[in-house]
């Protein structure tokens, strides 16, 4: 996969865990009083540590499988391995990552999965 698109990527999927970390921080005075407790770091780190319980409860389960997804993703961009679809190993669209960069699976396996689980 193009090395600019992956960066471009990378950097798209930071952006969103961070979004994601100062939304949590805005909307729960507990979970800024974690924050604000700890070394000061960057906000994508913040996410990934296992700060505390009450930081999981926070998080709405939409928001904790994103930011699982999100942190596999950048994993598979160290690895060499974004971009792959997980189920049959051919390369996922640029425009499906671009609209989900965190996506684990290219279109076709996806949409089976879909009809399987209806």
């Amino acid at each position: 996969m193009d090395e600019k698109f992956v960066k471009k990527m990378e950097h798209a999927l930071l952006a969103l865990k961070r979004e994601i970390v100062t939304n949590l921080i805005s909307g729960s005075a507990e979970f800024r009083g974690i924050v604000d407790r700890m070394h000061p770091k960057d906000l994508a780190d913040v996410a990934s540590d296992d700060i505390d319980r009450k930081m999981i409860e926070t998080l709405g389960s939409q928001e904790l499988k994103r930011l699982r997804l999100i942190d596999s993703a950048i994993t598979r961009i160290k690895q060499g391995k974004y971009g792959i679809c997980l189920k049959c190993g051919k390369k996922i669209p640029q425009g499906r990552l671009e609209a989900i960069p965190y996506a684990l699976q290219c279109v076709e396996c996806k949409s089976e999965e879909e009809r399987r689980n209806r």
